[in-house]
C-alpha cells in the first residue's frame, strides 16, 4: 500500500525521495474528537437564520476559516457574500453553541503516536483552520509538551484558508523542511487538498462520515481509517520511504 502510494507522489511531483523530517497534523478530527460537534453547531448557527445548512455540508467545508464557511452559504442562498457585522455575528453564535458541548476528548493514539514522533526526533507542527480557543488551549492539556506555539498555524495567521495551499506553505516555511521532507495528517477534503497543493504528502484518516473515495478524489496518497491505524502502520510507513 505505501511503497506504491509514495512511488506514485514522487513520480507526480518529480522528487527524488521521500524522508519525513516534519509531520503536519490537522487538529478537529485528527487531535480531536469535535468535528461531531463542530457540525452541530454550524447547522444550528445557520438554521436559526433560515439558511439551509446540513451536516454532510459542514464535514465538506470543514478546514476553511469560519468566515469563508459563512460566505459559501451566503452565496448559495443569497448570492452575494455576508457583511462583516453577518459574519461576526454567526460566527459568535456558532462559537457559543460549540462551547455548551461537553469538552471534545483526544481522538484514541493521538497522544501514542504524537510521543512516538517526538522520541524518534520528528518536528510536530499543528495546522488548523480552527479559531476556537479553548480547543487550541486544550492541546497542552491533552498533549503536554508536544505542540509549541512557533509550531502552530491557526485561522488567526492565515489570510486564505484551506483548501487554498497557504496555511500549509506557512508551516513549510516555518519548519525549514523542504516539501519531500514533510508529511501531513489530515481528515478533511479541503484539507487534503490544501496540503496537497503545497506539495505535500498527505495520510488522509476518515474519521467522519464522508466516503472514503472523497479524501482519495481530493490527492490523498493514502486513506486510512483512524489514529489507531496510523500508529500501528508507522514504522511500515517509514521503512517504505527509505527504499
Amino acid at each position: 500500500m505505501f511503497s506504491i502510494a509514495i512511488r506514485h507522489f514522487l513520480e507526480q511531483k518529480s522528487y527524488n525521495s521521500l524522508l519525513p523530517k516534519a509531520v503536519f497534523f490537522d487538529m478537529d478530527g485528527v487531535l480531536f474528537d469535535s468535528m461531531p460537534y463542530h457540525a452541530s453547531a454550524w447547522v444550528r448557527a445557520m438554521n436559526e437564520i433560515g439558511i439551509p445548512f446540513t451536516v454532510h455540508e459542514a464535514y465538506m467545508n470543514e478546514g476553511r476559516t469560519g468566515h469563508s464557511t459563512i460566505d459559501g452559504a451566503f452565496n448559495r442562498t443569497y448570492g452575494r457574500n455576508a457583511t462583516e457585522e453577518e459574519k461576526q455575528t454567526i460566527y459568535k453564535t456558532k462559537s457559543q453553541i460549540f462551547e455548551s458541548f461537553p469538552p471534545s476528548t483526544p481522538m484514541p493514539y493521538a497522544l501514542e503516536i504524537l510521543t512516538k514522533l517526538k522520541a524518534e526526533g520528528v518536528d510536530i507542527y499543528l495546522v488548523t483552520g480552527s479559531g476556537q480557543p479553548t480547543l487550541i488551549d486544550s492541546l497542552q492539556l491533552h498533549f503536554p509538551g508536544i505542540f509549541e506555539k512557533e509550531r502552530m498555524v491557526t485561522a488567526f495567521d492565515v489570510k486564505h484558508g484551506k483548501p487554498h495551499p497557504e496555511p500549509y506553505l506557512m508551516a513549510l516555511k516555518k519548519s525549514g523542511c523542504q516539501p519531500n521532507e514533510v508529511v501531513v495528517v489530515e481528515n478533511a477534503p479541503l484539507g487534503v487538498e490544501s496540503a496537497t497543493n503545497a506539495g505535500l504528502f498527505c495520510i488522509a484518516l476518515n474519521t467522519g462520515p464522508l466516503d472514503a473515495l472523497v479524501l482519495k478524489e481530493s490527492g490523498a496518497s493514502v486513506v486510512l481509517s483512524s489514529m489507531q491505524e496510523l500508529f500501528l502502520q508507522w514504522d511500515m510507513f517509514i521503512s517504505q520511504c527509505s527504499n
